[in-house]
Order: C-alpha cells, then structure tokens, then sequence
C-alpha cells in the first residue's frame, strides 16, 4: 500500500465491476470513487490545483472558489483542506445535503444558489455569482472546470491510457457528460492512439447535446448551458437517461451489494440501452463509473424518491425548470 501526505495523491485506478454477474449486462465498469474525495473530480481538481500553483495564480491567502453540483466541490474541499488553502463552493439546491456538510465539514464554504437565472437557468446564475465576486476581491480565485483545459487533461494523462492498458481488445466506451472534461479527455486519447467508439451519456433535460431544457433533480451529469469544452467530433454516439431509468438502475445496482452514485446510474442505465440495441457476442465494453452512493441515501436511495420530490412547492417547481 502506498504511504501519502496529501490526500489527492491517492486514486485506486485499477479497480472494475464485471456487471454479467451482478446485472447480465456485458460491461465492465471503472469505479473512480475510491479516493478521499469519493468521485472522479479529485483527478481533475488537482490537474487545475497544480497548474495554478505553478503559474503562480494561487499563492498564500489565495481562496479558491468554484461553481459546482457537488463531486468537483468536494474534491477541491480535500485539496484546500490540505494545501491550506480558503474554498467556497458556490452550488444550487439540487446539490445533496450529505455533500454540502462533507464540504463544509473540511472547512469550506458553501453558496447555495436557489434563483435561475432567466436564460441559462441555475448554472448561468452560479457562475454570474463566481464571476462577481472575483471581481469584488483579487484574493478569489476561479479554476473554471468549464473551460479549464485541465478538466480534459487530467483524464487524457490518467484515465484513459489506464483504461487501455486493461483492455487492450476495448471497443466501446461510455462516459457521463457533465461539464465534459472526462468524456473529452478519454474521447482525444482515443481518437489520437487507439480507435474505440465513444458513446456520451447525458441526462433528459440537458442541453450538452442539443436536447430541450427541462427540470432535472439528480446532480452531476447534464447541464443547463453546452459546455464551452465539448467537441462532438470525437463522440461517436449520444444515449439520453431518463433520471427515473438512473434511479432504478442504481437500486438494481444497490440489490447485488454495489453503492453507486446517481452519475453511476445514468452511464450504467445508457450503456445498457446501448448493447441493447447495438450489442454483438464478444464486445468489449466499459462504462466510467464517477461516484460512490453514500450521498445519495437521502434522495436516490430513499422510498419514494423523485415521486415526492416531483409534488414540491409549484413555484419551486416552475423556477428549477430553468435550471
């Protein structure tokens, strides 16, 4: 085992769920959730972390802040915690109560945004909220996972070559799409070195891939504005998850022993109407699972959930509509 002092330095990369067993479906799957921030976005905070560091952008009394739906807030929570630096992550309603007292719990804080900006919904007010306050005091600093090149990178330099090195035969690969970064990054190693088809899994409601907006509940992948780092010409294929499809998929996981995250649960639930539809006898194929489903007790997990969630308030209902 290896012997750390910062927590980002370790990821276990290696790990894989055959669902054959599990679900009868022909995928593996890359679990990213083991490492001390629980999801993917620690590989992509510290690509954004170190590259600031060096350009010397971050520097003592620095306090970092960032739009985020959760994973990445998290990520950076662990980072900051450990290079002392401040962090506020400024996020929206949808994002999990059990992810915002873990970020506030290693010494964050958390912006909670609840009013849509007209266009461009809760993300577009998230970000006009980042980009005033780095205007009101120089100490702020702003990573940007939306067009921050490291968000691609970090998966170009790691997760794709490891993806590869397994799989040598690998034919097809899923990827959730939220800001993009991991789908990007695994999709351009893969057109440079290797040809695989890159199916995207996005969620109903997200307007990544020119979808109609429409209320989503479950954070983490979709989105209300295109990523500014997506480029359609290295996908291959777009599956839509409708989120009671995640939900189900996730509980089914749940059943045989397996926690994942609502991320997790849209890949899988793609991937699967994919082979359906395309599937052959001795295909390889991967999904990337991005998160773990501890987070998720009190609204993917929970009985009755999104049906309750689906009875709130209709002002409430009509205003996250926009986001």
């Amino acid at each position: 085992m290896p012997v750390i002092s910062d927590p980002s330095e370790f990821n276990e990369e290696e790990l894989y769920v055959d669902l054959r067993a599990a679900l009868e479906l022909p995928l593996y799957l890359k679990c990213e959730g083991f490492n001390f921030a629980g999801s993917v976005k620690l590989k992509a905070a510290r690509e954004m972390v170190d590259a600031a560091e060096r350009a010397g952008v971050l520097r003592p009394g620095s306090v970092l802040v960032e739009s985020s739906s959760g994973n990445l807030g998290v990520a950076l929570s662990v980072i900051a915690a450990s290079r002392g630096y401040g962090f506020l992550c400024v996020t929206d309603a949808r994002c999990n109560q059990p992810t915002i007292r873990l970020m506030e719990t290693l010494g964050s804080r958390v912006q909670v945004i609840r009013e849509p900006d007209p266009v461009n919904g809760l993300l577009g007010a998230r970000i006009a909220y980042v980009r005033a306050l780095c205007a009101s005091d120089e100490r702020y600093v702003w990573l940007n996972q939306y067009t921050n090149p490291g968000n691609w990178r970090a998966h170009y330099r790691t997760t794709a070559p490891a993806i590869a090195r397994r799989f040598p035969d690998l034919d097809v690969l899923f990827v959730g799409a939220g800001t993009t970064g991991t789908l990007m990054g695994c999709a351009r190693w893969f057109w440079q070195w290797r040809r695989v088809r890159v199916v995207a899994v996005d969620s109903v409601g997200s307007v990544t891939f020119g979808g109609a907006p429409a209320r989503r509940m479950i954070p983490g992948l979709g989105t209300s504005v295109r990523p500014p780092l997506l480029d359609t010409s290295y996908v291959d294929d777009v599956v839509r998850v409708e989120e009671r499809d995640t939900v189900h998929a996730c509980r089914r996981l749940a059943a045989r022993g397996f926690l994942f995250g609502g991320s997790t649960g849209t890949v899988v639930s793609g991937a699967e109407a994919w082979l359906a539809q395309h599937g052959r006898p001795g295909l390889t194929a991967v999904g990337i699972a991005p998160d773990l489903g501890e987070r998720y007790l009190d609204t993917v997990y929970c009985p009755g959930w999104p049906e309750e969630a689906l009875t709130e308030d209709p002002l409430e209902t009509a205003l996250s509509r926009l986001g």
